[in-house]
C-alpha cells in the first residue's frame, strides 16, 4: 500500500515542451549574436574593439584596424580583463622570488650632460644677481634662457629637474597663502615604538643554507585587515546593525590607501632594507577593505604584527561630529560674495583655511579620524617554483577583474540592507579637501564654487560599486620587477613573435647622436562608427575570430616543436602561452 502524499509535497509536474513553431519554441532557440559573442570570448577576441585608422606615411595607404579596448573588468570585456589579469600574474611571478636586483644603478653622466648642468648653474647665479639689482628685464631674459637649457637637459637624457621652476608674479605660488602647514611627527602615545634603521639599497631577501649545503630563498604572503566595527554573522552582515559603527567603517575605507603606504614605510625603516611588495586591495565579506601582498624575501611574523599594530594614519581635517545641514536644507551660494552662506542667517560658512587655522591654533586639537589595522595579520612563507606559489598568485589576483561591489554578491535582504547602510554613510563622508560634502558640516571646501552638490560628489569613494575603495586596487612597488605593465606586454608579444618566426618591418634610422631609433611609419586616428570604411561590429568580430583561430593553431604547433628544446617557460612565456598574445 502506497502512503498518501502530504499536502504541499506533491511532485513537480513534468515540464511540457513548447509547441513547435510557437513563440515559446522560438524564444528557446539561442540567438546568433549571443553565440558570436561567446565564441569571441572563447577565442580571446575583444568584444568591443576600437576602430583605428592607420595611414602609411610612405605610401599614403589607409586601413581600419581593430584594437582591443583594454578593459580591466569582466562586465565590460571579459577577454581584455582576462588578459590584463594574466599580465598582472606574470608581473607578480617575475618579481616575487628574484635573487638579483631588478634595476641597475644609473649610468655616469657624460661630459655634455655635465656641461649643461654647469651652464644651468651659471644662469642661476646670474639670475640671482639680476634679482638683487632689480634688473627685471634681465630676469625675464634669463628665465627664458633657463627654460631653453632645461629643455636641452631633458633632451640630453637626464631624468628629472635640476631645480624647481621660478614662479612669476602672475602665477600662483601655492593654493593656500602663507607658509606650508606642518604637523608634528611625534608618535602617538597609544602606539608602540618601532626601531628605526637606515634603509639599505637592496631589495633581495635573505638566503638560507641547509645542512646539506642547499640554498633556499623563500618569500612571503601577507594579508592586512582593518579593525572590527561590531560582531558580524558568517554572511558578513552585522549581528546588531544599530550598534555597527558604519561611520568609522566609511572613514577607514576612504583612507585605507594612506594606511597601507604608512605600513610599508614603517616596515622598511624597521627592517633596514627596501622591502618590495605586489598585491591587491579587495573587500571582505563584511565589505571592509583588506589587502593581500606578495613580499620578496622573509620577515619574522612577530615583526609584521608589531609593525601593523604600530601603524596608523591621522586625518587632520575639520570636525565632522555635528552635521549642521541635511540634503533637504543645504547652504546657498551667494553670487555677489562668491561664497556659500547659511540659508537662514545668510552668514558665510567657515572657509577651509579658517577651519585649518583653528586646528593649528588649538594646542589640544585631535585628528578628526585615526585609521588603524585590525588584530588579524596573516603571514606565511612561500617557496619559489611550487604549486603553492602559483596558487597564491591566483588568489591575490582573483578579484581584480571585478568591480569592488561585485566581489561578494548580495543575495539576501540582510546583505542588501548592510550594503545600503554603508553606501549611505559613504555618500555623506568627505573624500578630499575639495569634496562637496564639507558643506553639510558648515565648512566650505578648498576652492569652493557654485557647482558643488553635497551628497552627490562624483568621487569614486562615494559610488556604490567601489564601497569606499577609490584608489588603485593593484599596488606594486617601484623595484618589484623593474618593468611596467607595458614592458611585460611587450615581452609577451616578443616571445610569441620569436616562437612563430615573425619579424617586424620597422626601418631603423640613425639620429645625429649616432643612436638607432625606429622610424615612425604610420599615423593613427580614431575612426568614427558611421564612417563608410568601418564595417558593422559583427563583421569585424567574425574576421577577428577567424584570424585568432588561425594564428592560435600556428602558435600551438610552434610550441609543440619548441617544447623539446626548451621545456621550461619563463614568467613572461608562462603568461604569453595562456594569453594568446597576438603577433602584431
Amino acid at each position: 500500500m502506497t502512503a498518501p502524499t502530504l499536502p504541499g509535497l506533491e511532485p513537480a509536474p513534468t515540464p511540457v515542451a513548447p509547441r513547435p513553431g510557437s513563440r515559446a519554441a522560438r524564444m528557446a532557440l539561442p540567438r546568433s549574436i549571443d553565440v558570436l559573442r561567446d565564441i569571441a570570448i572563447e577565442y580571446g577576441v575583444c568584444v568591443r574593439p576600437l576602430a583605428m585608422r592607420r595611414t602609411d606615411l610612405d605610401t599614403g595607404l589607409t586601413e581600419v584596424i581593430d584594437l582591443p579596448c583594454g578593459a580591466t573588468r569582466e562586465d565590460k570585456c571579459p577577454p581584455c580583463a582576462k588578459k590584463n589579469r594574466r599580465l598582472r600574474q606574470a608581473q607578480i611571478r617575475e618579481g616575487w622570488h628574484r635573487d638579483d636586483e631588478p634595476l641597475p644603478g644609473p649610468e655616469p653622466a657624460t661630459e655634455a650632460q655635465k656641461s649643461l648642468i654647469l651652464f644651468r648653474a651659471h644662469l642661476e647665479f646670474s639670475r640671482d644677481e639680476a634679482v638683487r639689482a632689480a634688473q627685471w628685464d634681465q630676469v625675464a631674459d634669463l628665465d627664458e634662457a633657463i627654460r631653453e637649457v632645461e629643455e636641452a637637459i631633458a633632451a640630453e637624457g637626464l631624468r628629472g629637474r635640476v631645480g624647481p621652476p621660478h614662479a612669476s608674479d602672475d602665477e600662483d605660488q601655492d593654493d593656500e597663502p602663507g607658509p606650508r602647514r606642518k604637523r608634528s611627527t611625534k608618535r602617538r602615545q597609544d602606539a608602540p615604538e618601532l626601531p628605526r634603521r637606515k634603509v639599505e639599497r637592496r631589495t633581495v631577501g635573505k638566503t638560507y643554507t641547509a645542512p646539506d649545503g642547499a640554498t633556499y630563498q623563500p618569500s612571503m604572503w601577507l594579508t592586512l585587515t582593518l579593525d572590527s566595527y561590531g560582531p558580524v554573522r558568517p554572511d558578513g552582515t552585522p549581528v546588531n546593525p544599530a550598534r555597527y559603527d558604519y561611520r568609522r567603517a566609511a572613514w577607514d575605507a576612504v583612507h585605507f590607501p594612506r594606511l597601507l603606504d604608512r605600513f610599508w614605510q614603517n616596515l622598511r625603516r624597521c627592517e633596514g632594507w627596501n622591502v618590495q611588495y605586489a598585491g591587491c586591495v579587495e573587500p571582505q565579506r563584511r565589505l571592509a577593505p583588506h589587502a593581500h601582498f606578495a613580499i620578496r624575501g622573509t620577515i619574522p611574523r612577530d615583526v609584521l604584527r608589531t609593525v601593523a599594530a604600530a601603524t596608523y594614519h591621522q586625518v587632520w581635517w575639520p570636525s565632522v561630529d555635528v552635521q549642521r545641514y541635511t540634503l533637504d536644507r543645504l547652504p546657498i551660494w551667494d553670487e555677489q560674495a562668491a561664497t556659500w552662506v547659511d540659508p537662514d542667517s545668510r552668514e558665510p560658512l567657515t572657509t577651509w583655511t579658517e577651519a585649518l587655522d583653528s586646528i593649528d591654533d588649538d594646542p589640544d586639537a585631535e585628528p578628526v579620524h585615526v585609521v588603524r589595522f585590525g588584530a588579524q595579520v596573516d603571514a606565511r612563507g612561500v617557496m619559489p617554483g611550487t604549486e603553492d606559489a602559483e596558487r597564491t598568485i591566483r588568489y591575490v589576483t582573483k578579484y581584480i577583474t571585478k568591480h569592488t561591489g561585485d566581489c561578494h554578491k548580495a543575495t539576501t535582504d540582510r546583505q542588501r540592507k548592510h550594503l545600503d547602510r554603508l553606501w549611505q554613510q559613504l555618500q555623506l563622508t568627505p573624500c578630499t579637501d575639495r569634496c562637496a560634502n564639507w558643506l553639510l558640516y558648515g565648512v566650505q571646501p578648498k576652492k569652493a564654487h557654485a557647482k558643488l552638490k553635497p551628497g552627490r560628489c562624483k568621487g569614486k569613494v562615494h559610488q556604490r560599486d567601489t564601497l569606499g575603495i577609490g584608489g588603485r586596487r593593484i599596488l606594486i612597488s617601484r623595484d618589484w620587477s623593474g618593468k611596467t605593465l607595458a614592458d611585460h606586454k611587450h615581452d609577451a608579444r616578443a616571445w610569441v613573435r620569436a616562437l612563430l618566426g615573425v619579424t617586424t618591418d620597422g626601418t631603423q634610422l640613425v639620429d645625429d647622436q649616432g643612436d638607432t631609433a625606429e622610424r615612425v611609419r604610420h599615423a593613427w586616428e580614431l575612426a568614427r562608427p558611421d564612417d563608410p570604411d568601418v564595417g558593422p561590429m559583427t563583421h569585424r568580430l567574425m574576421r577577428s575570430i577567424s584570424e585568432r583561430a588561425r594564428w592560435r593553431s600556428e602558435l600551438l604547433a610552434a610550441k609543440d616543436r619548441a617544447a623539446q628544446g626548451s621545456p621550461d617557460l619563463s614568467a613572461t612565456q608562462h603568461s604569453a602561452q595562456h594569453d594568446g598574445e597576438e603577433p602584431q
